[in-house]
């Protein structure tokens, strides 16, 4: 099976559990304890394929959690939760949220569904192909390498690039790469992803030698995508 499911819980014998009987069922499953730590693993290349996003965490509640890592990836997410006030369940399910399961709950339970939701999102999306392995992107340190050779970004041009190469081939819209790339769209004008744009272009251009390559694609009045070199 191979696909990564990501545990977001501070209750060590819960994920513990869980973490088991998903590794049994054939995932490759990994455990963080607080929400932060869950937002910085999410935004590493490749993301889990599943997230199961307890509500209540430490240093992060679940709901942030989830409403920031929808900015970086479209991955499933399964919320864990005690709190079953009908409020909490809609913000959930605003935000992005693709399934619940209330505590209480048997963990047969929450491997039947996540592989229910895994089913639903590979039937529903076509298959991506991954980012070109040339190109490492650490949001925990803000650094982006293409072929082992530091690219030298700002933060912006990170998580420009950090948006298109998650999805390559998918054309943005400037709108859409204002709202998921800068949280701080009040004093960015759309315009300005053009600017952007140029610079990841020739910063991309100076480690290949000008190979040619064009490594963020142009659509004429639409936007912009990623482009992974063919192998």
């Amino acid at each position: 099976m191979n696909q990564h499911i990501l545990v977001v819980e501070d209750e060590a014998d819960i994920a513990a559990i869980v973490v088991d009987y998903l590794r049994h069922a054939g995932y490759t499953a990994e455990h963080v304890a607080d929400g932060r730590a869950a937002l910085e693993r999410i935004g590493q290349i490749p993301p889990p394929d599943l997230t199961l996003l307890d509500i209540m965490l430490p240093g992060m509640d679940g709901l942030e959690v989830l409403r920031q890592a929808r900015r970086i990836t479209q991955n499933p997410v399964i919320m864990l939760t005690a709190r079953v006030e009908e409020v909490d369940r809609l913000i959930g399910l605003e935000l992005g949220a693709d399934d619940y399961i209330c505590k209480p709950f048997s963990p047969r339970e929450v491997v039947a569904r996540v592989k229910a939701v895994l089913r639903r999102a590979t039937l529903a999306q076509p298959e991506a192909a991954p980012p070109p392995s040339a190109l490492v992107l650490d949001e925990a340190q803000w650094q982006a390498t293409l072929h082992g050779t530091p690219l030298a970004l700002t933060r912006r041009e990170f998580r420009l690039l950090q948006v298109l190469a998650r999805q390559p081939g998918r054309i943005h819209s400037r709108a859409q790469l204002l709202d998921l790339a800068y949280d701080d769209t009040l004093d960015v004008q759309e315009r300005a992803i053009d600017s952007h744009i140029k610079n990841l272009r020739k910063k991309l251009d100076k480690v290949t030698g000008g190979s040619g390559h064009e490594w963020i694609r142009s659509v004429y009045g639409v936007g912009f995508a990623f482009d992974a070199p063919e192998a």
